[in-house]
């Protein structure tokens, strides 16, 4: 393809003809040669290739009946909706605001963040309100469980099957053995799970595991500063992470979250943590290799499994814009949601002494389970792929 723009460059049309020359003529050959370009760049990267009717990027082409449907959604559904989900977001807001109110946030490692601020570095921040015990957090927990669960119907999610399976395969894991194993019976209370582990699709991930358990998260130090949402990720309970910093101090992330999740295994009244062990997105019917900072502790997890079936637009969030996500998300009447949830994994000896191998393990389970491929990319490959198709995109 350089080749052709470098003749083109050394062979400039005529005065004349430019201005149709450059209308009829693409940088590539034809519109079928980028179509076939994108189709290759699917294949290699299916993880993340969108196989909805909305197309690649959500950009189309529409058919004539799915633009009516938008059409009608875009002044009917969508400011409703769109009205909706802020009075909920600004009622939560004032939920947490006022039951709040003359409460020190919880600081965690507070000298050490001050010295790293003071050098310039830092790459964990700790401040929240998920640590505040007594009735104010049992009303901030259980408004913020349901007022997340109606923000889900308002986006269409209106009902929400789950299921729950209560003993795995022997092939994959007996749990009942591994207790046995660390010198429990099953008359004994089962040790509390550390971490809670998903697959990530999309961010109303986060807004089903607010709904279903009101976990913490780990989040860029930036969202712990936005207006209304700030506030909201402290109740959480948030990680708040400033990835671009370089620290000498390796604790950084892994540290502060191995801590949380030792915390939440220890202390029934602890913020549990939940981590989507992918670090990225995919379009939900693909498992990426799991990153170990969930597994470092050697804590029990339990893993949950989201699959979102569709017809028309799929909600992964990948190759497409958030704006034009969220447009799509509320135009569409319906939306589904189905959800797996495993038994509580409990580690071997090997497994904690292995994180990889437990994370190994773990993610095979889940990608069983789910009915879900198993694949070797990662985010790196992801960028890669998003990278090649707005080039596309843009020469075409």
């Amino acid at each position: 393809m350089e080749s052709e723009l470098k003749d083109m460059n050394s062979n400039p049309p005529s005065s004349s003809s430019s201005s149709s020359s450059k209308e009829e003529r693409p940088l590539l050959k034809s519109e079928s040669d980028v179509s076939a370009a994108i189709e290759e760049l699917d294949k290699k990267f299916a993880p993340f290739a969108r196989t909805d009717s909305y197309g690649t990027m959500g950009l189309g082409p529409f058919p004539t009946a799915e633009k009516v449907k938008l059409a009608a959604a875009m002044v009917t559904l969508v400011p409703v909706r769109f009205v909706l989900a802020m009075s909920i977001l600004l009622l939560y807001y004032l939920v947490c605001r006022v039951f709040t109110l003359f409460s020190a946030p919880y600081r965690g490692g507070e000298e050490e963040e001050e010295e790293e601020e003071e050098e310039g570095g830092g790459g964990v921040v700790q401040e929240d309100y998920a640590h505040m015990g007594g009735w104010r957090r049992v009303v901030i927990v259980r408004c913020g469980r349901f007022l997340s669960r109606v923000l889900l119907f308002v986006f269409g999610f209106y009902w929400i099957p789950e299921s729950s399976l209560d003993r795995v395969d022997s092939d994959l894991k007996t749990t009942s053995s591994e207790i046995a194993e660390n010198g429990e019976t099953e008359k004994e209370e089962p040790e509390r799970p550390g971490v809670i582990v998903s697959n990530h699709v999309s961010y109303l991930d986060i807004l089903y595991h607010m709904s279903a358990s009101f976990p913490s998260f780990v989040a860029k130090r930036s969202v712990g500063k936005l207006p209304l949402v700030g506030l909201i990720s402290k109740c959480l309970g948030c990680v708040f992470v400033q990835r671009e910093a370089k620290s000498p101090d390796f604790k950084g992330v892994s540290g502060t979250v191995n801590e949380r999740v030792r915390e939440a295994h220890r202390n029934k009244s602890a913020p549990t943590i939940m981590l989507f062990p992918e670090g990225t997105t995919t379009n939900g019917d693909y498992l990426l290799q799991f990153k170990t900072g969930a597994f470092l502790a050697g804590t029990p997890v339990l893993p949950v499994i989201l699959k979102y079936p569709y017809e028309r637009f799929s909600v992964a969030w990948d190759t497409i814009s958030g704006a034009r996500h969220i447009i799509f998300l509320l135009c569409q009447f319906v939306n589904h949601l189905e959800v797996i949830r495993l038994p509580v994994y409990y580690p071997s000896q090997e497994e904690k002494d292995n994180p990889k191998l437990y994370a190994s393990n773990v993610r095979r389970l889940m990608a069983t389970k789910g009915n879900l491929i198993l694949s070797d990319l990662g985010l790196g490959d992801k960028r890669i792929y998003h990278a090649t198709l707005n080039g596309l995109f843009c020469k075409s």
